[in-house]
């Protein structure tokens, strides 16, 4: 008969093979109902925020990029002086609803030009890089439930690693179930139909709930019927794939999603183009859907990159990295407009953008009054936001 260290190595393979998210368990379950969710977008290598958010009436933006810049005739015109880069033409309808805001100069004291430094700033909040866990980790550690959020994707980002364990990820929600080792199935069967004591009995216990609570979801996410067609890449599956979570009730606060690469050196029209088309082609599908579920009023979405571009173009035809840019939120809970004002760019730093709003406020406006939670406790300060939050 296998003992109880087989057991216990055996019950772990089974936690580890469904990446922990079957914990959607008791207590997540019981919060699925009236809890609202944030989605965060994380668009990796340094987004230029100028040509997304475009000072089409400022000529030191066209100056600065004789070839790069985008023409005032392709400007979708949101202000007198701002306008969207083309390719987010799919989320002018979010625009004019006033579902969709911008918050501009966005970035944290002392920068970072380098892309790991500055991701790791954003993951932890912590510009002065002491901490080692991740915001969203620290808010499901202060939660108590460690899948609380989670990360749509192959590996688990910062953000969401806590002191005491790391937030799950999921590659696909279709294959969220479990898958034993070959050859040991019979053998778990057996194990857990065998009585046990102490530590073993609650490692029991808690892995039947866990194939319970596995079934379940599956059963719920089966349910689902998408109302949008999502574009066919990798980021509008993760879309869906999210929407289907949601719609499932497995009582997540916070998904990740990250697209990329952003780091836009040479030739930054052709590659910056089709990713901004791919990320607002997948988010209006996303809106979309959510309000066919009835489910718009319970979610929305936060994006940032880990920072801007170069006001000046290099020799290239791209960018290189800078400092301030600009962060996204879209949603029926988001206060549509612009948050901010607009960059100078006839006051540089470095030949960067200045930053005026610290990331830390747009993050304490998601925790505070998207979620209810206590924003303090999680980013260890007070932080004024720019208003993003209806």
């Amino acid at each position: 008969m296998p003992n109880r260290r087989d057991f216990l190595k055996l019950s772990a393979l089974a936690v580890a093979a469904t990446t922990g998210m079957p914990g959607f368990l008791a207590r997540a379950a019981a919060q699925a109902g009236g809890d609202k969710t944030l989605v965060v977008i994380q668009l990796t290598g340094g987004n230029d925020g100028l040509n997304t958010l475009i000072p089409y009436s400022n000529g030191a933006y066209y100056a600065a990029r004789p070839t790069i810049a985008i023409p005032k005739k392709d400007v979708l015109t949101l202000t007198p002086d701002l306008g969207m880069h083309p390719s987010l033409k799919p989320l002018m309808d979010l625009w004019d609803g006033g579902k969709l805001a911008w918050m501009e100069n966005v970035g944290y004291p002392n920068p970072t030009r380098s892309h790991f430094a500055s991701m790791a700033i954003w993951h932890t909040a912590d510009p002065t890089q002491a901490q080692a866990d991740g915001w969203i980790g620290r808010m499901a550690e202060k939660i108590g439930d460690p899948f609380c959020a989670s990360n749509i994707g192959s590996s688990t980002p910062r953000a969401l690693q806590a002191d005491a364990f790391s937030l799950p990820s999921i590659d696909g929600v279709d294959t969220f179930q479990i898958k034993l080792p070959q050859g040991v199935d019979g053998a778990f069967e057996a194990m857990l139909g065998a009585p046990r004591q102490g530590e073993a009995d609650y490692l029991l216990r808690a892995t039947r709930q866990m194939m319970k609570n596995t079934a379940r979801v599956q059963q719920n996410v089966k349910k689902y019927r998408a109302g949008a067609s999502y574009p066919d890449h990798k980021f509008g599956t993760q879309l869906r794939d999210t929407a289907r979570l949601i719609a499932a009730g497995v009582g997540q606060r916070i998904i990740y999603l990250t697209l990329g690469n952003f780091d836009t050196h040479a030739g930054q029209r052709g590659e910056q183009d089709e990713l901004l088309g791919t990320l607002a082609g997948g988010l209006s599908a996303f809106y979309a859907d959510l309000q066919k579920q009835g489910l718009a009023d319970k979610v929305v979405v936060m994006g940032f990159s880990e920072f801007g571009r170069r006001v000046a173009e290099n020799a290239s035809a791209g960018t290189d990295h800078g400092q301030g840019s600009v962060m996204f939120a879209l949603g029926n809970g988001v206060k549509g407009g612009i948050h901010g004002s607009s960059p100078d760019l006839e006051d540089l730093s470095m030949g960067d953008i200045k930053y005026r709003q610290d990331f830390r406020g747009v993050y304490a406006e998601g925790l505070q009054k998207w979620l209810n939670l206590d924003a303090r406790s999680v980013l260890g300060g007070d932080f004024t936001g720019p208003g993003w939050v209806a």
